[in-house]
């Protein structure tokens, strides 16, 4: 699966072939649409059911593309990855880093607030466990 021995193993080169629908899912992010708060990268939005990716099976929402067919997209705009995807020929090689659970998308609640959200909760539930045994306990007195 790996493009290489020496990749780390959340690195993956997949090949696919342009189907009737093309590559088979969309793409999101770059130096003018950032996807990932200060991350111009590259990443898949969607997989398209029946397409070429979808078929393969090894490229996932989530999941960043660093290259397409050699040519790294780091610091590229949104427009000129599409253009090299609609370029790249019927039969394309993608470097891609598998998606991580450390990603902090716009819109997304930010990982530490999400926490705090969480311990709030927590809190609350806890508070209201201790007011409720503390009623229970006055009236049994």
């Amino acid at each position: 699966m790996n493009g290489s021995l020496h990749s780390p193993p959340n690195f993956v080169a997949i090949k696919l072939k342009r189907g009737s629908a093309g590559l088979g899912f969309n793409i999101i992010g770059g130096v003018d649409q950032q996807y990932v708060v200060n991350d111009n990268g590259i990443y898949v939005s969607k997989i398209k059911e029946d397409g070429a990716a979808a078929l393969d099976g090894r490229l996932q929402e989530g999941d960043r593309i660093l290259s397409i067919n050699g040519v790294p997209l780091e610091n590229l705009t949104h427009k000129a990855v599409v253009d090299l995807f609609r370029t790249a020929g019927e039969d394309v090689e993608l470097r891609v880093q598998k998606k991580t659970n450390h990603r902090n998308r716009p819109g997304d609640s930010q990982p530490g607030h999400h926490s705090s959200m969480s311990y709030l909760g927590i809190l609350a539930l806890f508070a209201g466990a201790v007011a409720i045994l503390a009623i229970v306990y006055k009236r049994r007195k």
